[in-house]
């Protein structure tokens, strides 16, 4: 099973489209305003993602202005059914999201998927991290390792999202792979990656599960502690599961999509300014900043990722009995 699970999580990296250079010419803004619509709280991925590429196309001119909103709830499926329903309202909004969109959706957690949605491009990659307080016992992950196989219902384990989510499954996946049994991890759900890491650093938990562009500047400022990523390779002195000897590897997509029926034209103009961005330097600096991987697939390459992705998940998660 153990191998069974790491083929499958292999199946799951999703940062294979690299898109090349990063030209440092200028750029005629193209669209005046783009809403982004988040549907977590401050501070998670979602938040951090549609702010990131929100700054890189204001500051470099490919859009005038760009407004932000958070709407909570429902594991994202308030802001989803509120697009949908306010739809004829909504051409000049994106709304941020990623793997859990399929996941949740899955699970029956609300009843929409992305096929009820105007599928605009997504957008980067980011790796999952497991991260600690500054003075934790937990100095390693083999600290936490043993911690979890002495007596796993002892360790909490926090995530931004709900029992069952990407930050609950790959925290799962990552015990798992060394050998651990993926339905004794505690976990610990929280309404978005901020208010996880505030219960991480207030000794509510013992460890995080999140996204590394969630925690890695707090990393580097020595808020927090990163233990291990889930990339191949060691990452700016981060050590990988992998180079530790566990076979987790995983890197979560991020994307937007627009209201159902919006216009063929608006999605095109969409498009256009996010493939853009990436040739812009404003755009390197977020990117850099957050440890992100370019990922740009828009439209109908985005669908049929989409619903491999949603065949490939749907399987790890029966595997692992979370279906």
């Amino acid at each position: 099973m153990k191998n069974r699970v790491g083929s499958i999580c292999r199946n799951i990296a999703f940062a294979t489209c690299l898109v090349a250079g990063f030209a440092t010419t200028s750029v005629a803004s193209s669209m005046d305003y783009i809403h982004f619509l988040i549907p977590g709280g401050a501070g998670g991925g979602w938040d951090g993602t549609a702010r990131g590429v929100g700054e890189a196309l204001t500051k470099s001119g490919l859009v005038k202005k760009a407004s932000y909103e958070n709407m909570s709830g429902g594991g994202g499926g308030k802001a989803i059914a509120y697009i949908i329903k306010t739809a004829p309202k909504q051409k000049n909004t994106m709304m941020v999201n990623s793997t859990p969109i399929v996941i949740r959706s899955l699970q029956g957690v609300f009843p929409q998927s992305f096929r009820d949605l105007t599928l605009i491009a997504s957008v980067i990659a980011d790796y999952q991290v497991l991260v600690v307080r500054p003075d934790s016992k937990y100095k390693t992950w083999a600290d936490v390792l043993k911690a979890f196989k002495a007596n796993p219902k002892k360790l909490k384990v926090a995530g931004g999202s709900s029992r069952g989510s990407m930050d609950h499954l790959v925290a799962a996946q990552i015990f798992q792979a060394a050998g651990g049994d993926p339905k004794s991890v505690r976990y610990v759900p929280y309404d978005a990656g901020g208010k996880a890491l505030a219960g991480l650093l207030t000794g509510e938990v013992d460890v995080l599960s999140t996204g590394l562009g969630e925690v890695l500047e707090k990393h580097k400022k020595g808020q927090v502690r990163i233990i291990g990523v889930t990339s191949k390779k060691p990452f700016e002195g981060i050590p990988s599961f992998i180079s530790m000897g566990t076979n987790a590897y995983f890197a979560n997509w991020r994307g937007f999509f627009g209201a159902p029926n919006l216009s063929k034209k608006r999605v095109a103009a969409l498009q256009d300014v996010l493939k853009k961005m990436y040739s812009t330097p404003q755009w390197e600096v977020v990117r850099a900043r957050n440890g992100w991987t370019n990922l740009y697939q828009p439209g109908e390459q985005f669908r049929k990722f989409l619903i491999d992705q949603e065949k490939t998940i749907s399987s790890l998660m029966k595997e692992m009995g979370f279906l």
